[in-house]
């Protein structure tokens, strides 16, 4: 009992003389208790994770001033315990090798608490948050983001309930205010969105479809007395218009209502309360733990936060201070150099410290691929195809700074004939809607303008940022060959924009499927399919020779500030699918192929499910339109490499803490950050700067065409970025007979030009085999 009270004692006096925690010192040795703890659950964890080191019960003061009492093992909290930080924060539950794992409870100095599951040090599972003003979330959480359905009660009596995205609300959905006013129908990024129903105290009510929180589109509004007002909403009282129905009873009585009134009166107190911001994140609390028992080296504490991770540096003095204040401070500070380590901890890397490091050899170590100048010759005067830029881009500007009318996303089928297009005529000494130029006379074509004027209001695209890209004083980038199919592409100089060539059979498959491709971008904004912004032809009518060339504007899937370290190009096929470069002539610019990947690329659960799902719509659009022969191209950023162009695993770091080339990486502390502020989410989308974990591969020699290689445990910490690309290549007679030709020489599953609909289910089962959950 001494014992006890001199611990407690020693951590109290550390505690005082933390300014953060003065009005706490008294309050924090409480008892806590946590909801259905299961010991057996424990011995479980304690069995299967420790092996033969032994697990016992201790109390310890940290020599930063944390407290920890509960089972310990190998130097981590494992099992059972309780720590406190000294600014006041609490977690007592299950631990797992240091990590929060399991059931437990987290407290706030500010009084917030979240009790329920954990994983990794995140809050993740089914677990109730309650704010400091009194506001209670229960329901799923996915990495410290409510996101999946869950009911919030607010502090001033507001209610909802529904479904969650990412902390927001999203989907279906139903709000309550306090007055006893409610909402029931579709959201999205925490606002109302989509279709619902809102009714009123006093018997009022709107059904219909809504944006940014009002009634936007279609709608009918109703009154108790039986009549109605059906019509087109808009803030906008220009873009307003609809028609009012008495009812039989009441001829006149709503005839002088203005509907402006739902914006102005019936909807001015009914506003959606906004989310509480979490001072910090359990996932960001750092542990302080000392090296393991087996190294024999002095007991100076390593730093560690609760998700496992740890930091192999030096402990400098600002480091070790910064980790004391605690708060907001102590995670986002820029003095903070430490490199983060992924949730597959390793225990031998408590063992190694700088000197093992820069002395190790790493044999068979995977390293970045050899680093180019910017990809692309720029196409400058002498150029063999500077006119041809010259003439594309006057045809841009134009088309683009062409007056038209505000467009709505629905379009008339006539929008979409083939027929749809403009010749403009462009002399060297210009005429009344073109420039004059110092080109050849060439006329432009632009193939269904309302429709691609549209996609690009579609995918918020400006239209100045759009000309300036493609069109400004710039040059664009050829790149140093053409693809197999013989087209040439160019790159905008911010890389933003592709431009790719076409055959002619190529236009008329777009043209042919662009309804429905347009359809389908429309219903799903998460599409991994190709996004198209303009489909243009150049006709040189100033040469002896006068020729067409068929151009398309695509996005540029891997612009981005991270430095792409991998490439590939997956189709699913095995003939032909491997690269004919030799190692040495690989570079971050080379284009692998399926037998060439050894990863399985590990996603985020909710990411993963929302990845399982779009690629089942996109392959169904795409077998519907009979397309085949497409592929996933997927970029690989790594976050972690050393000096000298190695790839470290997550648990290992390289010696000087930076990397290499020098490129913008998220470490694991800027994604913490990140889940703090919803908002900057809108930088991460499906395909696009995803933070994610790789596996690496290996391949059995007794094989010959082993698709898949065989997990080895091995993690690397990655951005991504992946699409679904060539997507206008159907099944013509072409590729029937390359597929007639090719079967009676090679098993006819392993080739590439097979039926759009065994293609696409081939293509499916890959891609489900090398993607999977990070678990």
């Amino acid at each position: 009992m001494s014992k006890e009270n001199s611990v407690l004692k020693a951590w109290e006096a550390t505690v005082r003389r933390t300014q953060a925690a003065k009005k706490r010192a008294n309050s924090l040795f409480g008892t806590m208790s946590v909801a259905h703890v299961d010991d057996e659950h424990d011995e479980e964890n304690d069995n299967n994770g420790s092996g033969n080191v032994e697990v016992y019960n201790a109390d310890k003061v940290l020599s930063n001033g944390d407290y920890y009492t509960g089972q310990w093992s190998d130097n981590f909290p494992h099992g059972q315990g309780k720590y406190l930080w000294t600014d006041g924060c609490m977690y007592v539950g299950e631990w797992f090798r240091g990590k929060t794992m399991g059931r437990g409870r987290f407290s706030w100095p500010s009084g917030a608490t979240y009790e329920g599951e954990f994983k990794t040090g995140y809050m993740d599972g089914i677990g109730t948050y309650t704010g400091p003003n009194g506001d209670t979330y229960k329901g799923e959480w996915v990495m410290n983001f409510k996101h999946g359905h869950g009911i919030k009660n607010y502090f001033n009596g507001d209610l909802y309930e529904g479904e969650w995205r990412r902390g927001l609300q999203e989907g279906q959905g139903r709000y309550q205010w306090k007055e006893g006013s409610h909402y029931i129908g579709e959201w999205k990024n925490g606002e109302i969105c989509g279709k619902g129903s809102f009714v009123w105290t006093n018997g009022n009510r709107y059904d219909g479809y809504w944006e940014d929180g009002v009634p936007k589109g279609n709608g009918t509004f109703k009154w108790p007395d039986g009549s109605f007002y059906v019509g087109n909403w808009s803030r906008d009282p220009r873009e307003q218009n609809g028609t009012y129905y008495p009812s039989g009873s009441s001829t006149d009585g709503n005839l002088e209502w203005d509907p402006q009134e739902v914006y102005n009166v019936d909807l001015s107190d009914c506003r959606i309360c906004p989310g509480e911001k979490v001072s910090i994140l359990p996932s960001q609390k750092k542990l302080a733990v000392w090296r393991s028992s087996k190294t024999g080296e002095s007991d100076r504490p390593r730093r560690m936060s609760v998700d496992g991770r740890v930091s192999v540096t030096v402990e400098r003095p600002f480091d070790r201070m910064r980790l004391w204040e605690g708060g907001e401070e102590s995670s986002f500070g820029a003095g903070d150099r430490t490199l983060s380590v992924g949730r597959q901890f390793h225990e031998d890397l408590i063992n190694l410290n700088v000197e093992d490091l820069n002395s190790r050899g790493n044999p068979g170590r995977m390293k970045v691929p050899r680093k180019i100048k910017r990809q692309g010759e720029t196409i400058c005067k002498g150029h063999k195809n500077y006119e041809l830029m010259l003439n594309l881009q006057l045809g841009i500007r134009h088309a683009v700074g062409r007056p038209a009318p505000a467009a709505s996303l629905d379009l008339k089928p006539s929008a979409f004939d083939p027929k749809e297009k403009l010749w403009t005529r462009f002399p060297p000494e210009g005429t009344k809607y073109t420039p004059p130029h110092q080109s050849c006379e060439f006329k432009w074509k632009d193939y269904c303008p309302l429709v691609f004027r549209t996609l690009r209001k579609l995918f918020k695209v400006d239209p100045a940022d759009y000309m300036i890209s493609i069109c400004g004083n710039d040059a664009l980038r050829e790149l140093s060959s053409p693809g197999k199919s013989g087209s040439f592409f160019y790159l905008t100089n911010d890389d933003r924009y592709m431009i790719k060539t076409m055959k002619k059979a190529e236009v008329k498959v777009l043209l042919r499927m662009l309804s429905a491709y347009y359809n389908h971008v429309r219903a799903y904004e998460n599409t991994l399919v190709t996004k198209f912004y303009g489909l243009h032809c150049v006709k040189l009518t100033g040469q002896p020779i006068q020729k067409k060339v068929r151009f398309i504007i695509m996005g540029n899937l891997f612009c981005t500030e991270y430095a792409i370290h991998r490439r590939f190009d997956l189709k699913g096929s095995v003939l032909g699918r491997t690269t004919d470069k030799p190692e040495t002539e690989i570079d971050e610019t080379t284009i692998l192929k399926d037998l060439d990947l050894n990863f399985i690329f590990r996603l985020q659960k909710s990411w993963f499910q929302e990845f399982c799902r779009q690629i089942d719509r996109d392959c169904e659009f795409l077998e519907q339109e009979r397309i085949m022969d497409y592929s996933l191209l997927v970029g690989l950023h790594f976050r972690n490499t050393s000096a000298a162009g190695d790839l470290i695993p997550s648990g290992a770091r390289s010696p000087t803490g930076e990397d290499s080339d020098g490129a913008p990486r998220l470490s694991r502390a800027d994604m913490d950050q990140l889940l703090l502020d919803p908002s900057r989410w809108a930088s991460i989308k499906l395909g696009m700067n995803m933070p994610a974990r790789v596996e690496k591969t290996m391949r059995r020699n007794e094989i010959e065409f082993q698709l898949v290689g065989d997990p080895t445990g091995e993690y690397y910490e990655v951005i991504m970025f992946f699409g679904v690309i060539d997507i206008l290549q159907d099944y013509d007679i072409s590729k029937k007979l390359e597929h007639a030709y090719k079967s009676i020489q090679y098993d006819p599953t392993s080739i590439s030009a097979v039926d759009p609909k065994q293609y696409s289910r081939r293509f499916r089962d890959f891609i489900f085999k090398i993607f999977g959950e990070d678990i």
